[in-house]
């Protein structure tokens, strides 16, 4: 069975921080066959109603909070709409509720402010877009910020830098799931060249 993948969008949220994701996710598949799908992508949001997302991109949710399929993965991106998102407590609380009951807990960008709201990120280590680090350490004051790392994992709870890095960090968890070169057939499909180093000084 495929795994489960939600993905919250929100208005004004950026547009490759979620669909970066979705396609690396939503593309992958058992190398062995080339047909056998490892994950089931779908969006989610607040309401059933259209999501402005950055640059007036205009997306319906598959489901809401409420009515989604259980994720085993779930993926928090971020973009300007965190701001508001973040002091949202049905978004934040459904990412903290939720939290226990995943496999992997997965943050794009400015994302991490939101899993830093829901109280996720308390005494782990983390990394967030280039100049939001500050940020982020006044909702989490007690989170290690590791600017120099594309993707931070931590076990259950992984992040990325911001933007294009969360294709890298997605493609980083289908190696962590199924296996380097499960990862690395997935990025070929994709025509994209994967940095497989997490340090961004390489």
């Amino acid at each position: 069975m495929p795994r489960n993948v939600a993905i919250m969008i929100f208005n004004e949220v950026e547009v490759l921080d979620f669909a970066g994701p979705f396609e690396v996710f939503g593309v992958s598949r058992d190398m062995n066959d080339g047909t056998t799908p490892l994950f089931n992508v779908y969006t989610i949001a607040e309401r059933a109603e259209p999501v402005i997302a950055r640059n007036g991109l205009s997306i319906n949710p598959n489901y809401t909070l409420d009515n989604c399929p259980k994720p085993d993965i779930y993926l928090i991106p971020g973009g300007r709409g965190t701001r508001t998102a973040m002091h949202n407590t049905v978004l934040t609380n459904w990412i903290a509720t939720t939290a226990p009951k995943v496999e992997q807990v997965l943050s794009v960008c400015t994302g991490a402010l939101m899993l830093g709201k829901a109280g996720l990120l308390h005494g782990l280590s983390a990394t967030t877009y280039h100049d939001s680090f500050q940020e982020l350490a006044a909702v989490t004051p007690t989170t290690n910020l590791m600017p120099h790392l594309r993707w931070v994992d931590n076990g259950k709870i992984v992040t990325s830098a911001g933007v294009s890095a969360g294709i890298d960090m997605s493609l980083y968890v289908v190696s962590k799931l199924y296996g380097i070169e499960q990862a690395r057939w997935t990025a070929r499909y994709m025509e994209y060249h994967w940095n497989e180093n997490p340090n961004l000084a390489e």
